[in-house]
């Protein structure tokens, strides 16, 4: 026996196979039944596998965890409502990042809309224009049409997310029949991807490669082929060989920068007013090698944008070279302050977890400090020794960052190690991440927590300057006095907590497996005069260069 929505949900996985997905995360729900039933079908097959989580928004952020670990598209089904609803900062964040989620959400049928039906609002477009969005009826006769029509959109789409409104009516269970006999094959696609030729840049100006999230291989190989120096942020996937700049950021105010006259970008950089600045400075020739996401057109003029680049020959080693003796000079200051702190520092737990991941590891690091923090003591990798590192970028938000960083681990099962790398507020905001069935899959992940017991990255904005202290800790360090040790007891899941680098280095040499919380307790009310010093380093070495 069949019905009507059984077939319907069944095709819908169907096609989503075919192009390519392995993963699917399902929430419970009623009328999102014949979908569940389906991708459950799938997955005892071995087509899929199948991660069931009670909470939508985490749901949303480990399946887009999962996509952004694999490159491939991973599916969040739903049902109808404000379960919907909460799918829609995994959506923006995919729509900006450009990653292939694939949002699936149960509705009642089109006649029921505006009306009081259950659980029935509005879905058709509920997330805009942030995702290629297709309304899949359940008509009389041949409801798979639309079905087929979403599969070719996704076969055309740009890489972005998808979300597909699918409408069941009852009977929602299979087994139980409704008189409808629909047997349509799922539609399969031949993706073609034209080659875009790479355009060849003129080796003379004084170039600089600007590598931002995403930038992949290309820019390390871009840089090194033509001897110009590289400013990787760490999740560019660039950060590795011997053309990055570690101290970039701190350098990109002295004599050095000023003779940039040329800027090739690739990726999305969002991390440093220095590199905003320098991408926005006049008579500075900016080469844009065409990023994606939502909204691919830079944020700063454009002298020329391009698929891809490339250069015939190297370029003078000189300028390079004054770059890296200023770089080793002022990492070495750098260093010796962080070391001769008292105390266990944030930048002692970036240093630290940079240090932890292996060759073939897996790093995800949270929004505001932590990949702040990281970008300026993340030593380069050797070539040679690739680890993936990976955050959300796109709209560089906190939501999700710990389902996303399981998701990561659950589709990269043969990597050395995994860790997560998040601030205190970033951990408060996703602990539903944590609550996971006991039959679902938990990856062996570290998560690393900088507690300093509220939202310190304000301190070193304009919003911590000593005239808005008496407001500060109100508006925007939000103390919380949170103890995450039994936060985590609540979860079953291990916890560690380490007051000083010793601990800390000991904890992440030990990991038990599974997933555990390592908690390196830092200081807030310090970090705005931490973070002065370590601007004063750099204004060191700008009159040191200065007097050469």
């Amino acid at each position: 026996m069949t019905n009507a929505a059984t077939t319907l949900a069944r095709h819908v996985l169907d096609a989503l196979i075919a192009e390519g997905a392995e993963h699917v995360v399902l929430c419970p729900g009623s009328r999102s039944a014949p979908l569940a039933y389906a991708a459950y079908a799938e997955a005892q097959t071995g087509r899929v596998t199948l991660h069931s989580r009670i909470d939508e928004r985490t749901a949303g952020f480990l399946a887009l965890g999962i996509a952004k670990a694999t490159g491939k598209p991973a599916a969040v089904i739903t049902t109808s409502g404000t379960a919907a609803a909460n799918l829609h900062p995994a959506v923006l964040e995919a729509s900006h990042a450009g990653v292939r989620l694939v949002v699936i959400t149960a509705d009642r049928p089109a006649a029921l809309r505006e009306t009081l039906a259950n659980q029935t609002t509005n879905q058709v477009r509920l997330f805009g224009d942030a995702a290629t969005f297709v309304d899949v009826p359940l008509a009389s006769g041949d409801p798979l049409a639309t079905a087929q029509l979403w599969s070719e959109l996704v076969a055309v789409a740009p890489l972005g997310p998808t979300h597909l409104n699918v409408q069941f009516a009852d009977p929602l269970v299979p087994g139980v029949e409704d008189g409808t006999d629909i047997s349509v094959p799922p539609a399969t696609h031949d993706r073609l991807e034209p080659e875009a030729v790479a355009r060849q840049l003129l080796l003379g100006p004084r170039t600089v490669v600007v590598a931002g999230d995403d930038a992949g291989a290309r820019a390390r190989t871009l840089a090194e082929h033509a001897n110009w120096p590289l400013f990787a942020e760490p999740t560019s996937g660039s950060r590795n060989g011997s053309t990055p700049i570690r101290t970039y950021r701190l350098l990109l105010g002295s004599p050095l920068a000023a003779g940039i006259q040329r800027v090739v970008v690739v990726g999305h950089p969002t991390l440093s007013r220095p590199v905003s600045n320098l991408l926005s400075r006049a008579g500075v020739e900016v080469v844009s090698v065409r990023a994606g996401g939502r909204w691919p057109d830079r944020a700063h003029p454009v002298s020329a944008e391009h698929e891809r680049v490339a250069v015939t020959d190297a370029d003078n080693p000189a300028w390079l070279e004054k770059w890296r003796a200023a770089d080793k000079e002022l990492s070495d200051r750098l260093d010796e302050l962080v070391d001769s702190q008292p105390e266990l520092t944030p930048y002692d737990v970036a240093a630290a977890v940079n240090q932890a991941v292996p060759p073939n590891g897996l790093l995800y690091v949270g929004a505001s400090n932590p990949i702040r923090d990281l970008d300026l003591m993340a030593r380069p990798y050797p070539v040679g020794q690739r680890r993936k590192i990976i955050a959300n970028r796109g709209l560089a938000g906190i939501d999700g960052t710990l389902s996303s960083a399981i998701g990561a681990a659950i589709a990269r099962p043969d990597t050395s190690r995994a860790i997560a790398y998040v601030g205190d507020v970033t951990f408060l905001h996703d602990m539903t991440a944590l609550v996971i069935g006991p039959d679902e899959v938990r990856p062996d992940l570290t998560i690393v927590v900088v507690n300093d017991n509220g939202g310190s990255i304000f301190a070193t904005l304009e919003q911590g300057a000593p005239a808005f202290e008496d407001s500060f800790d109100k508006l925007f360090g939000t103390p919380h006095d949170v103890d995450l040790g039994s936060l985590c007891a609540a979860t079953r899941t291990p916890h560690w907590k380490v007051h000083s680098k010793q601990e800390l280095e000991h904890a992440l040499a030990n990991p038990n497996g599974g997933i555990e919380v390592i908690e390196a307790v830092v200081r807030r009310d310090n970090r705005r005069e931490l973070d002065a010093a370590i601007r004063e380093l750099g204004i060191q070495q700008l009159r040191s260069s200065g007097s050469h």
